[in-house]
């Protein structure tokens, strides 16, 4: 029982009987010196390779590093030569379904990026082969993404107009879609994807729910009829130009529009309830292209007028080498927009992939992913493609459908190309209101409520996140609110960092075991005993408010001491279990502690500190403050039994 309970025992007694421990201290031994090259080489090992890519060379001869150095930057290479029929045979019937949903989804992508339709086709063919040869995945579908597409068309047309000026807006596109391949590949590269990670979770929920009600939105142009609408994408103007243009609005444009909406979206719910009808949602897009084209085909000598997409040309991907644009007055927009579509299509695709890698127990490179979709983007800009990754619609569908390896993707591009080079005048009675219905369709699942729900139950912070990146898309700009959204994500973890938490500690009765006083309530205090656990890193960022945190508890200590009549403060015990490293900023700290407490007649002790501040501590000599066992102790308990048996002697 402790004294705060039983105020009568004397100190000796209660310590004796909360601390049952041994009577043997283990000192605590200084790490092994290791040099500064040493240090470096493991630092950045553990920064850039912590996967230990390279474990598959250890020990092998120089013609087995030669062809396994080759498999690994193709692992085509790996599982090709295995490749089997029946293998074939799954993957075949995956990339013909995929096929069907890229085919209009890669026009309706490209209408939302404000590029010509067949762009979107383009960008369906190339990518997909150059993932086939790069990539790690067995289940990610290749090709363009509603929020790479609206980001692009969105930023791009601030400064350049798509119908005034098309020939430079393409130009800006493919140049921009350069660029985004650059910067991932070099993040692969380099081994630089961590950076990635500063885009959170709450982040991206906010910024894919806003950016997907801009882009329904923005179909209301075709789903009403609408000929003069607004190039802005934000929510007040959008909704300015559909109101005040009513005189525009077609009722038989409005009628196939929500006939079609209706089928596509009753189809995706049958897919969500039942998975094993997948192929009823991967089918409807194609299925509402067919019917809607020829409906429109056999009413064209009607007054039935709807806009279509129009004559669309056939052949291959022309290069487009030339037509990137690296003109000092575009270069910093394009750049600017291949960073931010980089960064977001990146990060879809790697989620996207490990996703059903982990579903399938098998592994997907994180940095081999970077440098595929970054090499297909550079490929794609070369070959009239804009910004393409792995997309979530199309990688469910792939999966759904039995693919067993990314052969599955070459097939699709094959559908692609007899599409390409035998199909196309058939779009040409394609009404865009279907394109439209296409897109909503396909973004309305990002509107994540249940998630944005768990961020408010769970983290406040994290829900601002969200909600500043929500509102900024809606009402600012999609880069603007991204942006937002990033700073608070950063200025969460710096808080962490700066504000680190600390705890009061206490004795788990009938164990040996020392937690956190407000978390547990059979934890005890020990009397004479202020035992605080520091719960981070101690670098010059958060050593002056530790130090105040810290005096301030010992300030606390004593008045609630003084209070209850117990014995008074002897000894403060920091328990540095959750420090994994320190600074000179942080050594500094301890020692002031270490000088102020022991104004007070209080001695400082340390408990558990990590081989490398251990080490710092040491070189410092801020070890020769301390005297019995250098202050340094292996549990809380040995810290109490040693530290009381010195005051015995």
């Amino acid at each position: 029982m402790s004294s705060s309970k039983n105020p009568n025992n004397s100190n000796d007694e209660v310590v004796e009987e909360v601390i049952n421990v041994p009577n043997e201290i283990h000192s605590v031994s200084l790490p092994q010196e290791k040099s500064t090259s040493q240090k470096l080489k493991h630092k950045l090992s553990e920064v850039f390779f912590p996967d230990d890519p390279f474990h598959q060379f250890k020990n092998k001869g120089y013609k087995t590093k030669f062809i396994l150095g080759i498999q690994f930057f193709f692992p085509i290479l790996q599982w090709l030569p295995k490749y089997r029929f029946d293998v074939f045979k799954f993957d075949l019937v995956a990339g013909l379904t995929i096929a069907s949903l890229a085919i209009p989804q890669g026009i309706s992508y490209a209408k939302l990026a404000e590029l010509p339709p067949i762009i979107g086709l383009y960008s369906s063919f190339v990518p997909p082969i150059i993932y086939a040869v790069l990539g790690s995945s067995k289940h990610l579908g290749v090709g363009t993404v509603s929020i790479a597409s609206l980001v692009l068309g969105s930023m791009l047309s601030e400064v350049v107009s798509p119908t005034n000026d098309p020939q430079l807006f393409l130009k800006l596109a493919f140049t921009a879609t350069f660029f985004a391949g650059l910067f991932q590949a070099s993040l692969g590269f380099f081994r630089l994807g961590f950076i990635i990670d500063f885009l959170s979770k709450a982040t991206l929920i906010g910024f894919t729910a806003g950016a997907a009600i801009i882009v329904s939105l923005q179909q209301l142009k075709d789903l009403l009829g609408i000929v003069h609408f607004t190039t802005k994408m934000q929510m007040v103007p959008v909704l300015s130009s559909v109101f005040s243009n009513r005189h525009e609005w077609s009722w038989q444009t409005i009628i196939m529009g929500i006939c079609f909406l209706a089928i596509m979206l009753t189809a995706r719910q049958i897919s969500i309830k039942k998975p094993k009808l997948f192929w009823i949602s991967a089918a409807a897009p194609l299925t509402s292209v067919i019917i809607s084209t020829l409906l429109v085909f056999c009413l064209k000598s009607t007054n039935f007028n709807i806009p279509k997409v129009g004559k669309l040309p056939k052949g291959l991907n022309p290069p487009s080498v030339k037509m990137l644009c690296f003109d000092s007055a575009y270069i910093a927009l394009a750049a600017k927009t291949g960073l931010i579509t980089g960064i977001l299509s990146l990060t879809e695709g790697i989620a996207v992939g490990r996703t059903f890698a982990s579903m399938e127990n098998y592994q997907v490179d994180g940095n081999k992913e970077m440098m595929a979709i970054g090499m297909m983007n550079i490929v794609g800009s070369c070959t009239s493609c804009y910004v393409t990754t792995g997309a979530f619609s199309r990688s469910a569908v792939n999966h759904n459908a039995g693919a067993k390896s990314a052969f599955s993707n070459i097939v699709m591009a094959v559908a692609v190309l007899i599409t390409l080079l035998f199909l196309m005048p058939l779009f040409y009675y394609t009404p865009n209101v279907v394109l439209g219905a296409i897109i909503i369709t396909a973004v309305i699942g990002l509107v994540d409520c249940r998630a944005a729900y768990r961020l408010w139950k769970v983290d406040k912070l994290d829900f601002i996140a969200c909600l500043c990146s929500f509102l900024g898309v809606l009402f600012i700009s999609v880069p603007t609110g991204l942006a937002v959204a990033i700073g608070i994500s950063v200025f969460k973890v710096l808080l962490h960092i700066t504000r680190p938490n600390i705890v009061i500690m206490g004795k788990i009765s009938r164990t040996q075991i020392f937690q956190s006083i407000e978390r547990y309530k059979n934890a005890t205090r020990i009397p004479a005993f202020l035992i605080i656990g520091v719960e981070a890193p101690i670098y010059f960022a958060n050593s002056t408010y530790l130090q105040e945190r810290i005096l301030r508890s010992v300030r606390e200590e004593e008045d609630r001491i003084e209070a209850s009549k117990e014995p008074e403060l002897k000894c403060v015990v920091l328990d540095l279990t959750a420090v994994t490293a320190i600074d000179t900023s942080g050594i500094v700290t301890i020692c002031e502690l270490a000088k102020i407490i022991r104004t007070k007649s209080v001695q400082l002790a340390l408990v558990n500190p990590v081989a490398s501040v251990v080490e710092k501590l040491n070189k410092s000599k801020a070890l020769d403050q301390f005297s019995s066992n250098n202050g340094l102790y292996m549990t809380i308990g040995e810290a109490i039994l040693d530290i009381k048996a010195s005051w015995k002697a």
